[in-house]
């Protein structure tokens, strides 16, 4: 796959560059900025042309040098330092000496010039900044998730929380530097959404997963997710439910069976349990808001 970046070089598995990119969900985008693609590259010495985009990209050296030339101008970025290429068609490229590390995060929206100037961008000339290490550590967490949910929309409300976090990190508010799962946990979690809470994942198979010891694993997760392992499966298995109900118009029956409980009867005492009404209630409180728009002549 081309790189979205570099102008010759691909990213994927394997290679020197590895990125992703995000499809915001409507909420997202109602926002009015949202994050459009993130990455990484290990580049050795040499030249690289970078594409014009229509988005605004910060892009910052982790480790090594890199002379950026932007419009026959350039600028020299040292390890943590950072500038945002304005969006358009621009003439740029990235000169290495030795080895350096880019990472890059590239916003979109209406409201993106605003969140640049936010973070103390101009608007028509790359500018250098320093980077500070609460941002430099989004950033990676940004292109993680990017790269594991590149092309969807599964991490959207989790990109926006990045986003807002470098932001608010640039303005000296205090940002968590554990905010994100580690990779142990982020792999069962990522199993569990995969599979569409479909399997009643058993302690054990998800520690197998993350390759711990069950009680470590256990410990780990509570730490992290702030839930034990077995409740935030059946949180996800009623959350999955409720947009099978509301969006699919699956029966109580066989929402039940999609999230793994073939009896209705145990299915509906766990959804009450959960939810707080029960599958049918939860239906018809659904369909009242589709009722009124149609009743209106919006839908």
């Amino acid at each position: 796959m081309e790189s979205y970046l570099f102008a010759g070089l691909e990213a994927g598995s394997g290679t020197l560059v590895v990125e992703g990119w995000h499809k915001p969900g409507s909420l997202t985008r109602a926002s009015g900025a949202w994050i459009h693609a993130a990455g990484s590259a290990m580049l050795e010495s040499g030249s690289y042309a970078l594409y014009s985009h229509e988005q605004w990209v910060w892009i910052a050296v982790e480790d090594g040098e890199a002379t950026l030339t932007w419009q026959g101008n350039e600028l020299l970025l040292k390890a943590e330092q950072t500038c945002i290429l304005p969006a358009g068609d621009n003439a740029a490229s990235v000169q290495v000496e030795g080895e350096a590390r880019l990472l890059w995060v590239s916003l979109e929206g209406p409201l993106a010039p605003m969140v640049v100037r936010k973070m103390g961008a101009l608007l028509h000339v790359p500018l250098k900044q320093g980077a500070l290490p609460s941002q430099m550590y989004l950033a990676k967490q940004i292109v993680q998730v990017m790269v594991r949910h590149s092309g969807t929309g599964d991490a959207t409300y989790q990109l926006q929380h990045l986003m807002y976090g470098m932001l608010a990190s640039h303005w000296g508010q205090p940002v968590a530097m554990d905010a994100m799962l580690s990779h142990e946990i982020a792999k069962v979690v990522d199993t569990l959404r995969a599979n569409q809470y479909k399997d009643n994942f058993s302690l054990a198979e998800m520690a197998a997963i993350s390759r711990m010891p069950m009680e470590t694993f256990r410990k780990r997760f509570v730490s992290e997710v702030g839930m034990p392992p077995l409740s935030y499966v059946l949180h996800c298995k009623m959350e999955r439910a409720k947009e099978l109900l509301r969006e699919q118009d699956y029966t109580v029956r066989q929402a039940g069976v999609e999230v793994g409980m073939q009896d209705p009867y145990h299915f509906s005492k766990q959804f009450k349990n959960i939810v707080g009404i029960s599958p049918s209630a939860f239906m018809k409180q659904a369909a009242k808001p589709d009722a009124t728009i149609r009743k209106n002549g919006k839908k």
